[in-house]
């Protein structure tokens, strides 16, 4: 637990730190764990240090945790590739989706929330040229997003990404800013931005990030890979 702390406290610290270089309050930042392939009893312990904001990347994952921990006031994020017909399994624990990236997906979420309150969720983009990758082509983010705004059971709060690895993280993050900009152009509610992880983090929050999804800088190595 006291390496959890002190890994938490730092991560926390620099995301201060950053915050006052770009002239923003750290406060408006949401910070979420991500706790990928970490086990429920990790999550137990990040709620005792004060985390609310859990993200997991797999269904099959964040179902059981969710169900193990359904006594912590905890929000999770589902932030990684989404099937349409797992779209009503997760909205049964998720307060948000980082995720969604095609117009079947968005009708399918928006299916399985009929009556329920509505969902958060971003666009994710694709910020390189390999279509197999998940995310819309920032080019397409405006006709994903305008269709989002048909559906009442969704939420649209903004943007995702993930920053190539080929890419340095200003460059990408100036492009996820900009698609930002054309989204809050039709839906001016929408100027949320999930982007930065625990290795660009800091030139996230410079380019307008307001959550943040972080694992290993705060978790520790992951127990396994499978």
């Amino acid at each position: 637990m006291t390496d959890l702390a002190d890994r938490l406290a730092s991560v926390d610290a620099a995301i201060a730190d950053a915050a006052r270089e770009a002239g923003r309050d750290a406060a408006e930042l949401t910070r979420i764990v991500v706790t990928k392939f970490h086990p429920a009893s990790l999550v137990r312990e990040l709620a005792e240090l004060g985390v609310r904001d859990v993200g997991e990347n797999r269904h099959q994952e964040a179902v059981v945790k969710a169900g193990e921990l359904a006594d912590l006031d905890l929000r999770w994020h589902f932030v990684g590739q989404l099937q349409r017909n797992k779209a009503r399994a997760v909205r049964a624990y998720a307060s948000s989706v980082h995720s969604l990236d095609r117009a079947e997906l968005a009708d399918a979420l928006d299916r399985a929330g009929e009556g329920a309150a509505p969902l958060d969720v971003f666009l994710e983009l694709n910020l390189t040229d390999d279509p197999g990758r998940g995310g819309v082509a920032p080019a397409e983010v405006e006709r994903l997003a305008a269709h989002v705004l048909t559906l009442p059971s969704l939420a649209l709060r903004g943007v995702m990404a993930v920053a190539p690895l080929e890419t340095e993280p200003r460059v990408a993050f100036a492009r996820v800013r900009a698609a930002s900009d054309r989204v809050r152009s039709i839906a001016p509610h929408a100027s949320e931005i999930s982007a930065g992880m625990s290795g660009d983090f800091r030139e996230a929050i410079l380019a307008g990030a307001t959550h943040l999804r972080i694992g290993t800088a705060i978790t520790g190595k992951r127990s396994t890979a499978g």
